[in-house]
């Protein structure tokens, strides 16, 4: 298991607001922490894919099954 320093839980929300969610998760963690992402969506993995790499963020850990999602990201230094 990823450690984490903040939890998105963006389960039931449609794009973009767990991209949003994340944005805002971010913002509340130092350089180098960790959010993990709990979302449905399953347009979710490119929304947040696409962004992570647009920004420099990384996406270190990603889980599927068949109701959620759950992404652990770095924020980059």
């Amino acid at each position: 298991m990823v450690e984490f320093d903040i939890e998105v839980d963006a389960s039931g929300l449609i794009c973009p607001l767990p991209l949003l969610r994340l944005k805002k998760g971010l913002m509340e963690t130092e350089d180098g922490g960790v959010v993990k992402v709990i979302a449905t969506d399953p347009a979710a993995y490119l929304d947040i894919g696409v962004y992570t790499d647009q920004v420099g963020h990384k996406i270190i850990e990603f889980f599927k099954d068949e109701e959620k999602q759950i992404f652990y990201i770095r924020k980059k230094d």
